[in-house]
C-alpha cells in the first residue's frame, strides 16, 4: 500500500476514533449541565460537540485531498485539507465567543445550580477520557504530518484542563455554595478563543505560502551538495501544494568545463536523489558556471565578496563568473528582507563598477528563500 493510503487511513481513523468520544461526552455533559442548571458543564458539552463536527472536517478535507492529480489540477488536491483546517479553526474560534457571550449572561442573570455525586464522577472520568485522546490524536497528526490532527490533539489537551477546572468549581460549589462557574465559562471562553486564533493563524500561514522548514530545505541543499561536480546550491525555492507534497527548483554551481551531456546526467541524478531522500519533486534546476582555467577571477571573486559583505542588507553573493571574452561579471547577490531590495541592489551595483572599471557589471537580486 502506498504511503499516502497508509496515511489517509490513519487520518481518518483517528478522527472517527475522536468523533466517537465527543459525542459520547458531549451527550453526557449536555445531560448533566441540564439537570445540574450548570453553563460551564453545558458550554463543555458544546465544546466537545464542536470537536466532534472538527474531526468530520478533517476526515471531509483528507478524502478530498487524497484525491489523484487531473487535466484540471496538475498537482494533485492536497491544498484542499488547509481549507478544512480553516473551517475547524472557525469553528473553535465561533464556539469560544459563544461561550463568554453566555458565560456573561449567567453573571448578568444568575441560576442556582445543583451536582450529584454521579455527574462529579462522570465528569472526572471525561477529563481522563479527553487526556487520553488529545495524546493520541497528537501523536497520530505528527506521524502523519496532518495539521488537522495535529490541531485536534491540542484542542483535546486543553479541553482537559478546562473540563477539569468545570469539575473543580462544581466541587467547590457542591462544598462550600460558592459558585464560580459563570465566571469559568468566560475563561474557558477566552482560552477557546485563543485557541482558535492560533489555528487560524497557522491554517493561513500554510494557504498563503511559508518559509519551508529549515530541516527539509537543508536535507535537500545537502543531498544535491553531494553529488560529483556540484560545488554550491543556492536559490532553493519549495513550494508546497499539500502536507508531504512540495514541487522545488534549485540552482547548482558546476565547472565551466561541464558538457551539455555531463550536466543532463547530474541533473536526472539530482532528481532522483532528492526524492528518494526527502520526497520533494525537483522539477527545476538551474546552473551557474564557475571559472577554472582564470586564475585572475579568484581574486576577482574575492574582491567582489569583501564588497558585498560592506554592503548593508547583502547576505552573500553566489553564481560567481568572469569573462574576459566579453569582459563582463556576473553573478547573483541574496538580498535581505529588513532592507530596501532596489536601493541595496543600486548601491552593491554602483560598489562594483566602481572596483571593476573596465568590466561590465551583471548582479541578480534574489531573495532568502530558504535556510
Amino acid at each position: 500500500m502506498a504511503e499516502e493510503d497508509i496515511r489517509e487511513k490513519v487520518i481518518i481513523r483517528t478522527s472517527a476514533a475522536a468523533i466517537g468520544v465527543n459525542l459520547g461526552l458531549a451527550g453526557l455533559k449536555a445531560v448533566i449541565g441540564a439537570a445540574a442548571n450548570s453553563i460551564a458543564i453545558t458550554l463543555d458539552a458544546v465544546n466537545n460537540l464542536s470537536d466532534a463536527l472538527s474531526s468530520v472536517i478533517t476526515i471531509l478535507g483528507t478524502k478530498l485531498g487524497a484525491k489523484k492529480p487531473d487535466k484540471k489540477h496538475p498537482m494533485g488536491y492536497g491544498r484542499v485539507e488547509y481549507f478544512s483546517e480553516l473551517i475547524v479553526s472557525t469553528l473553535v474560534l465561533y464556539a469560544g465567543i459563544s461561550s463568554v457571550v453566555e458565560s456573561i449572561k449567567k453573571i448578568i442573570h444568575p441560576e442556582e445550580a445543583s451536582y450529584s455525586t454521579l455527574s462529579l464522577v462522570i465528569l472526572a472520568i471525561g477529563v481522563v477520557v479527553k487526556i487520553l485522546l488529545g495524546r493520541y490524536v497528537k501523536k497520530k497528526g505528527i506521524e502523519t504530518n496532518s495539521g488537522s490532527l495535529q490541531a485536534s490533539g491540542a484542542d483535546a489537551l486543553s479541553d482537559a484542563i478546562l473540563s477539569a477546572s468545570v469539575l473543580a468549581a462544581a466541587i467547590l460549589y457542591a462544598a462550600t455554595g460558592i459558585s464560580l462557574e459563570a465566571w469559568l465559562g468566560i475563561v474557558i471562553g477566552v482560552m477557546i478563543v485563543k485557541s482558535g486564533v492560533e489555528l487560524l493563524k497557522d491554517t493561513l500561514n500554510a494557504i498563503l505560502g511559508e518559509r519551508p522548514a529549515p530541516e527539509l530545505s537543508k536535507k535537500v541543499k545537502q543531498v544535491v551538495a553531494q553529488q560529483p561536480g556540484v560545488r554550491g546550491v543556492y536559490d532553493l525555492v519549495l513550494t508546497n501544494y499539500g502536507p508531504e507534497r512540495y514541487i522545488g527548483s534549485v540552482h547548482v554551481e558546476l565547472p565551466d568545463t561541464m558538457s551539455v551531456k555531463d550536466v543532463d546526467i547530474l541533473d536526472r541524478k539530482i532528481q532522483k536523489a532528492v526524492y528518494q531522500e526527502t520526497g520533494v519533486l525537483m522539477t527545476g534546476i538551474g546552473v551557474y558556471s564557475y571559472n577554472t582555467q582564470d586564475d585572475a577571477a579568484a581574486a576577482a571573486e574575492q574582491k567582489v565578496r569583501r564588497i558585498a559583505e560592506q554592503t548593508g542588507g547583502v547576505l552573500g553573493i553566489h553564481g560567481f563568473y568572469m569573462d574576459e571574452g566579453v569582459r563582463q561579471l556576473r553573478f547573483d547577490a541574496t538580498i535581505s528582507f529588513d532592507v530596501d531590495h532596489q536601493q541595496t541592489m543600486e548601491k552593491l551595483q554602483k560598489s562594483i563598477e566602481a572596483a571593476f572599471p573596465d568590466y561590465t557589471v551583471s548582479i541578480t537580486g534574489d531573495i532568502d528563500t530558504a535556510d
